[in-house]
């Protein structure tokens, strides 16, 4: 008996060694760099790991200023530092870096070297996170794809900032301190290729210029927006998500079909102002409308089509999946035509 479990064992752990023997993570193929060579020339105050040769972490290390950034880097992480500055010694050889993160520390907009991102041709991620810029970094090079400038003070867009930014996807510009006046008709202007664009959390009174047509999200909470032009939309026509939530919308600032968007998925309007619930498209799925001053519901008024008969197909019916009327001044029980009018309901939050 012991024999054969012996045995047994034997026959797994020989499988099993040929099997990690064959099949072996990427990180862990045999060496095609001089090791020596890249730790030579990797600054002391940070790591450069020889299973990524073409990353350099310098991250929570209490740097003060940015060390000389070697040629080979793509991949720059340099978060969670006392940094004041970002001048352009620090890159003279890395004219390859796609990635540089520079979250958290305490850069200003006097410490950034005019062109300093602007000369990084190959940039695709530039992250400035809370740091105490007053203005939008510029120029900015075109190559870059993502924009993180979240948690900081700026009040200025230097005008022609953002032209011919082709291929920026996502701009974060939330939690800062922009004004309406911050916002000129020819901000966006350019951002053909642009599908996120993040400005919550800042002191607009009124609807920013309109959005470029490929954007997809949209976030606008924690302002202090009180109407939406009519017709703002139009020129959205792939817009998904759309937050509006903690403003000061009221129903006389909403036109009566400003959300008649068929690409609208998800549409959030919770802690304004409005009294009713207002129209949405068919095709809407998800509606946060908890915290207003709703006190009552009109399914029938709301159905964004007749009410159903009896016999309908499922992709007749209005698409609303998920409703939430909590925080407003509504009693139970749930209106039956509201029922009716949207089936496929799966939540009412009241």
């Amino acid at each position: 008996m012991n024999v054969q479990l012996y045995s047994r064992l034997l026959v797994v752990f020989l499988a099993n060694t040929v099997w990690t023997r064959n099949i072996r993570p990427m990180y862990d193929q045999p060496d095609t760099y001089d090791w020596s060579f890249y730790s030579f020339e990797c600054p002391q105050e940070c790591f450069c790991p020889p299973s990524f040769p073409n990353a350099l972490y310098c991250d929570s290390k209490e740097l003060k200023e940015i060390p000389a950034i070697p040629a080979r880097i793509w991949y720059l992480y340099l978060q969670n530092n006392l940094i004041e500055t970002v001048t352009g010694k620090s890159f003279v050889n890395a004219t390859q870096l796609k990635w540089i993160n520079l979250n958290n520390n305490k850069i200003t907009s006097n410490g950034i070297e005019k062109g300093v991102f602007g000369n990084l041709k190959n940039l695709l991620y530039l992250f400035l996170e809370n740091n105490e810029l007053e203005e939008v970094p510029a120029p900015l090079p075109l190559s870059l794809e993502q924009l993180r400038l979240a948690r900081n003070k700026i009040t200025t867009i230097p005008a022609g900032v953002f032209n011919n930014m082709e291929n920026l996807t996502a701009l974060d510009l939330h939690q800062n301190k922009l004004l309406d006046s911050t916002l000129s008709s020819d901000t966006f202007q350019g951002l053909n290729s642009l599908m996120l664009l993040n400005i919550a959390q800042n002191s607009l009174t009124k609807m920013p210029p309109t959005p470029p047509a490929n954007v997809i999200q949209l976030f606008l909470d924690n302002n202090s927006i009180e109407a939406i032009p009519e017709n703002y939309f139009d020129a959205t026509l792939k817009l998904i998500f759309l937050r509006l939530n903690n403003n000061k919308l009221t129903d006389k600032g909403l036109p009566s079909k400003i959300f008649n968007i068929s690409s609208l998925l998800d549409l959030q309007l919770s802690y304004n102002e409005l009294t009713k619930i207002p129209s949405i498209n068919v095709h809407l799925e998800h509606l946060y409308l908890d915290n207003n001053r709703i006190d009552s519901i009109n399914g029938t008024q709301i159905c964004p089509v007749p009410i159903p008969g009896d016999h309908v197909y499922e992709r007749n019916l209005p698409r609303l999946r998920y409703l939430r009327l909590d925080g407003n001044e509504i009693k139970p029980p749930i209106p039956f035509d509201l029922m009716l009018c949207f089936r496929l309901l799966h939540a009412v939050v009241i």
